[in-house]
């Protein structure tokens, strides 16, 4: 958040570049199913305090696969 802040004072409409992925359908849904198994074996394994780096590590997840490309 601090990163994408700066980056917007910096450059006025980089911070929407950033998360644009929020919007893709496809990075979504590769987050989510990361998240959602990441959250299922960590629930099993370690109890619930696994779930907040599940939902991380899928935001992050979306972020790497979403496209550049315009939503069509």
């Amino acid at each position: 958040m601090i990163r994408t802040a700066v980056a917007e004072l910096r450059v006025p409409g980089s911070g929407r570049r950033q998360w644009a992925f929020l919007t893709d359908r496809r990075a979504l849904a590769a987050g989510a199913l990361a998240a959602l198994l990441l959250g299922l074996i960590g629930w099993v394994t370690t109890g619930p305090a696994t779930a907040a780096w599940a939902v991380l590590a899928g935001l992050l997840i979306a972020s790497l696969t979403a496209t550049d490309e315009p939503n069509g």
